[in-house]
């Protein structure tokens, strides 16, 4: 029984034969291992085209800037799972992937959705970007990639992104924009609210021709990275459970009914 729409059966990505890998048309072997950074691979992988320079530069600029950010749950959720089987590195990983949703590394897609829409309000309608911010801000609705607990009153990875695209001259339509929502939301909004990396990984990324469907991608391939260094760490200096003790010590217990 065929549940869902069918699709064409087939894939572009890679092919073989017993003597040859083709990966996006390119030789594997005689062509890629040694010609390509394995960030340059990455990119020709998801998009089907060799990065430029600055494609290449910049998507490692950006998988740096979000790989590593502490004992973020996902990172706990990881170690965790590992302290519980040390032999299933693959499931400790997966548990931390897991919870790379809407809050966490997410908000990059949603807010490369939220600088698409916001550009074409702007060009196609004629919408001034301070009534659109306006119009959230009235309506209680948050703007993705603003905020944030720790980074007060800039988030200084949101800012060397901006910066080094400026200095390498690929600052375009949502670069600029991002720029410009910073400065409205400051205007316009009652209390400090940073434009975080989130925001910027988007901007940098359309603006270098980067696919919007994939934008997840980057935040999720950089953080699988902080996964495996906090996995080798839980191996030789192990705190799953202490993790898992604090968080028991650090909840109430209220009888069913008492809460409200």
């Amino acid at each position: 029984m065929q549940i869902g729409r069918a699709g064409k059966a087939t894939t572009s990505i890679s092919t073989a034969t017993h003597d040859s890998i083709t990966v996006r048309g390119h030789d594997l072997v005689n062509e890629l291992m040694g010609g390509l950074t394995f960030t340059e691979y990455f990119y020709l992988l998801t998009t089907g085209r060799k990065a430029t320079s600055d494609q290449a530069f910049f998507l490692d600029v950006l998988l740096v800037s979000i790989a590593e950010h502490g004992l973020v749950p996902t990172n706990q959720a990881a170690r965790m799972t590992y302290a519980a089987d040390p032999d299933f590195l693959q499931g400790a990983v997966a548990a931390g992937l897991l919870g790379c949703g809407k809050v966490i590394l997410g908000t990059t897609e949603i807010a490369g959705r939220f600088l698409q829409e916001t550009q074409t309000r702007i060009a196609s309608n004629g919408e001034a970007l301070d009534d659109i911010i306006i119009e959230m801000r009235d309506a209680g609705r948050r703007i993705p990639g603003f905020g944030h607990p720790l980074h007060k009153p800039v988030d200084p990875r949101a800012q060397r992104i901006l910066d080094l695209a400026q200095e390498r001259g690929v600052m375009g339509t949502y670069s600029k924009l991002a720029r410009e929502v910073e400065a409205s939301v400051e205007r316009l909004w009652s209390k400090p609210l940073p434009m975080n990396v989130s925001f910027a990984i988007p901007a940098v990324l359309l603006d270098l021709d980067f696919p919007p469907s994939v934008l997840k991608a980057v935040p999720i391939l950089a953080r699988t990275a902080s996964l495996l260094a906090h996995l080798a760490e839980e191996s030789e200096s192990p705190i799953g459970f202490t993790l898992a003790h604090h968080a028991e010590m650090g909840i109430s217990f209220e009888p069913t009914g008492s809460s409200k």
